[in-house]
């Protein structure tokens, strides 16, 4: 009975040195901001947690800033997806306050290769590649796209550019000067009523002057 009573005044009284050194320790307001130590860029809403005081846990906001009442010797942590755990210990101070600009690591983590494929099974496999069409090769591809057929319905369906149109109506206006004192509309003569009495006028007044010449 007295060894177990000998064994709970032994840790009460470590009980009360731990509280009492626990107490001692001077209170700090520990405020900071957090960087990216390779780009020196602001990293936000970064988990900031006090391993030493019961894992109490504040967020940096949006411009990395943080600010939080603790002990000095605590151990903080700094936790954020995509960079490495940072620790920082508050030091002794003179003040009642501590300010850090505190650097995390960005960390790339590779993960393993995954290719997908559109088959749930081996069965699927096989039917898919039993009735695989193989496509035809590149020459082959191109000497059909460039035959006269498919070079032929192309230009039915295809509207001419700017650049056709102007050339076109250019070289028309150049035929239309050039042709001024030509018959454009390629009348025949044989077919107009004027022409033949123009013909008949011609062979009558002929007529009359080899009649006078006699």
């Amino acid at each position: 009975m007295g060894t177990i009573r000998n064994i709970l005044v032994f840790l009460f009284t470590i009980g009360m040195v731990v509280s009492s050194s626990a107490q001692q320790k001077k209170l700090v307001q520990f405020s900071g901001v957090i960087h990216n130590a390779d780009t020196n860029v602001i990293v936000p809403y970064v988990t900031v947690t006090n391993l030493s005081f019961e894992n109490y846990t504040v967020t940096a906001n949006h411009q990395g800033y943080f600010s939080f009442v603790a002990h000095e010797g605590d151990t903080v942590l700094f936790t954020s997806v995509g960079y490495r755990s940072t620790r920082v210990v508050i030091p002794r101070v003179r003040e009642d306050k501590y300010t850090a600009m505190v650097d995390m690591t960005a960390e790339i983590k590779e993960l393993p290769m995954v290719t997908p494929y559109p088959w749930a099974s081996i069965d699927e496999f096989n039917m898919a590649f039993m009735s695989l069409e193989i496509a035809d090769d590149d020459i082959v591809v191109a000497k059909r796209n460039l035959s006269p057929e498919s070079l032929a319905a192309l230009a039915a369906v295809t509207p001419r550019s700017a650049e056709e149109i102007q050339s076109f109506s250019a070289t028309q206006n150049h035929i239309s000067l050039s042709n001024q004192a030509v018959n454009q509309r390629m009348a025949n003569p044989l077919l107009s009523p004027f022409a033949w009495g123009n013909l008949i006028r011609q062979i009558t007044e002929g007529t009359k002057s080899r009649q006078r010449g006699r």
